[in-house]
């Protein structure tokens, strides 16, 4: 009885094959169509952000101002979802970044969460809903200006 061994291609997945024909051509596509001027953010930050409104012919900036809760990254078509409350009710908007009608994102203040998708927060109320924050108090600041001040906040003994 005659054994066969069987050839194993080591796969490095490090690598990729340098896109061609139609692939190559939808890559450069999405890549001039990426923004730069959007900042980095993640879900649980509160952004403000400017939607151009157009009314009949006139054309206005209007500010929507709330919690990212989702966040989806998908070359040139990503996308956030903002959800802010209005007049006692929950209201979502999703916006592509890409999208002419987002003249502007401002980062208000950054969340401090640990999961990716917030969508737990539209069953909960008032305090329940709120989303921890990095805050640094005035006192913090001037501790550490004065610690590094001193030379780098080392203090030294002295024995009597």
């Amino acid at each position: 009885m005659a054994t066969t061994k069987t050839k194993y291609r080591r796969m490095n997945k490090g690598l990729q094959k340098p896109l061609s024909g139609l692939a190559a051509k939808v890559a450069a596509v999405e890549a001039g169509t990426l923004r730069k001027d959007i900042p980095d953010f993640s879900a649980g930050d509160t952004v403000r952000v400017h939607v151009r409104i157009k009314e009949g012919e006139k054309e206005r900036v209007q500010g929507y101002e709330g919690v990212v809760i989702a966040r989806s990254n998908k070359g040139s078509q990503k996308s956030f979802i903002v959800r802010k409350i209005s007049h006692g009710v929950g209201v979502e908007r999703v916006f592509l970044e890409s999208s002419p009608k987002v003249a502007k994102i401002e980062i208000v203040q950054e969340g401090k969460v640990r999961r990716a998708k917030l969508y737990y927060l539209r069953e909960l109320e008032g305090k329940a809903a709120k989303i921890e924050r990095e805050v640094e108090t005035q006192a913090q600041v001037a501790a550490s200006a004065a610690a590094s001040s001193k030379g780098g906040g080392k203090t030294e003994k002295t024995e009597s």
